[in-house]
């Protein structure tokens, strides 16, 4: 049975579900320890499976109108309504902020994961300890006292590090990272998720930061300790980091600090073939793929080892074809794993144990 660490929750997602603009909803209705996902709140898919929507296969979580059609016809009331929301720049639309107060108003806690603090807004405070409920800014930074400076001790990890970067943003890293820690328990080794964004840490990832809204200077050390604490607290055989925004994306140029602070073993990159411009920057070319394989390896001087792929806007029948050309171009085995599964990359994987 799966482990729940909060409760029951909606995931509001008012015109984003399945675009670049819902992939904490995504994430989430994929897979969540935090949560048991009782519906997504999106008018555009009333009535429709949200796991039909998303991979075309059903998973019993249903699309609702809004909040109110969810309230009258669940027989569970859910303990949260979660922002699956995930727009350019983390702001909130106006529009949401009526689901917010009547879920509040319900007696529902409220967690977001975006810049806009929630937490900010006296109202919604107000709302909140007026029915004894609580909001959480998953991106609210935690005090400078609380925070870690790099310092070197990720040296003494010893179990094989990998790090699953992208050739953008908004790709399916962090999807990817968690099938392979499952793949990875699948076979029998101790795996371990390191979140560095806010959807890592409400799907349950354990050892987590929140990376483009940590301060600068604690970046390195925030990734770090969580890498180590991982290590020291679960001794596992492998460690999991999720990427964020990708080496030469114009806006979210992420990636330098998890290959300088988490000094990864190897680099899983993920990559969408038909993608030909930075995600939301028309104008700005995608550098090709073995160009930003290079950039990594000269940056880190660590191996690619494998390239996972990202099937958006292709036909099933045009994956195994576009794994081939990869290999072909890269000399690197080339995997669709949200598609087929991580067994065979996990294959390749586990001989680098230690």
């Amino acid at each position: 049975m799966k482990r729940i660490i909060d409760g029951k929750a909606l995931v509001y997602c008012e015109g984003a579900f399945n675009t670049p603009n819902g992939k904490t909803a995504h994430g989430l209705v994929r897979f969540t320890e935090r949560y048991e996902i009782l519906g997504v709140l999106d008018t555009r898919y009333t009535g429709k499976d949200a796991g039909q929507v998303l991979d075309g296969k059903d998973n019993g979580i249903k699309v609702f109108k809004d909040l109110e059609e969810a309230i009258a016809i669940l027989e569970a009331k859910p303990d949260y309504l979660v922002v699956g929301l995930a727009p350019d720049g983390g702001r909130l639309p106006k529009e949401a902020k009526a689901s917010i107060k009547l879920a509040l108003e319900h007696g529902m806690n409220v967690d977001s994961g975006l810049h806009d603090f929630l937490t900010n807004d006296p109202e919604l405070v107000a709302l909140a300890k007026k029915n004894k409920v609580e909001i959480r800014d998953i991106r609210k930074t935690p005090d400078r006292d609380k925070l870690h400076f790099f310092t070197g001790e990720i040296e003494k990890v010893d179990c094989l590090k990998l790090a699953v970067l992208g050739t953008d943003s908004a790709l399916g890293k962090r999807t990817t990272a968690w099938i392979l820690v499952h793949a990875f328990r699948e076979a029998g080794k101790k795996a371990e998720m390191i979140g560095t964004g806010q959807t890592a840490w409400m799907q349950g990832a354990k050892y987590s930061m929140v990376m483009d809204s940590c301060i600068n200077d604690f970046v390195s050390g925030e990734i770090e300790h969580a890498v180590v604490s991982a290590w020291k607290n679960e001794d596992p055989d492998v460690i999991v980091i999720e990427g964020q925004g990708s080496l030469m994306n114009p806006a979210y140029p992420g990636g330098f600090e998890i290959l300088a602070a988490g000094r990864p073993d190897y680099v899983i990159l993920q990559h969408a073939p038909k993608r030909l411009e930075y995600d939301g920057f028309p104008g700005y070319r995608l550098h090709s793929l073995e160009e930003q394989i290079n950039a990594i390896q000269v940056i880190s001087g660590k191996e690619v080892i494998a390239v996972t792929v990202n099937h958006e806007g292709m036909t099933k029948a045009e994956i195994p074809e576009m794994c081939k050309q990869i290999t072909m171009k890269t000399k690197l085995p080339a995997y669709d794993v949200l598609e087929y599964g991580a067994k065979e990359l996990v294959n390749l994987l586990v001989g680098k144990t230690k």
